[in-house]
């Protein structure tokens, strides 16, 4: 089992940064542009305006595999600031656990890009592209 699905290791790789980039690119969509239509995104303040174009930006360019190690190590710390300012924090005394804190997603994008930034975008990314040709 473990020969038979390594070999797709790869392309995985490429499949989860796509995926990640993705997901966090939506959280940007819906934060800057308004769309789909949230009720906790409608009148946002300054420093989740920003988070949003971060994840705008950032989110688009993992889509595509472009400075993907400095990308997802950019939006592994965005992830973990939002997590302690947004989550951990936000009523001003500490909530420890994601689930009640409603951190888990900022968690498991912490991670999932901080494991994007020491593993590269994969074969199936502009970054894979430039090298060849480079």
């Amino acid at each position: 089992m473990e020969q038979m699905l390594s070999k797709w290791q790869p392309a995985a790789l490429s499949l989860f940064r796509f995926i990640t980039g993705l997901l966090l690119f939506q959280y940007g969509v819906a934060k800057i542009f308004k769309f789909p239509v949230i009720p906790y995104f409608a009148n946002i303040p300054p420093l989740i305006y920003t988070a949003g174009m971060i994840e705008l930006v950032l989110g688009a360019l993992l889509m595509v595999g472009l400075l993907t190690r400095p990308v997802a190590f950019i939006l592994s710390g965005q992830m973990a600031f939002a997590y302690f300012l947004g989550h951990m924090f936000k009523t001003g005394e500490p909530v420890w656990l994601p689930l009640l804190n409603n951190g888990t997603a900022a968690i498991a994008f912490c991670f999932s890009c901080l494991y994007l930034a020491t593993a590269g975008g994969g074969p199936i990314s502009l970054d894979a592209l430039l090298r060849k040709k480079g």
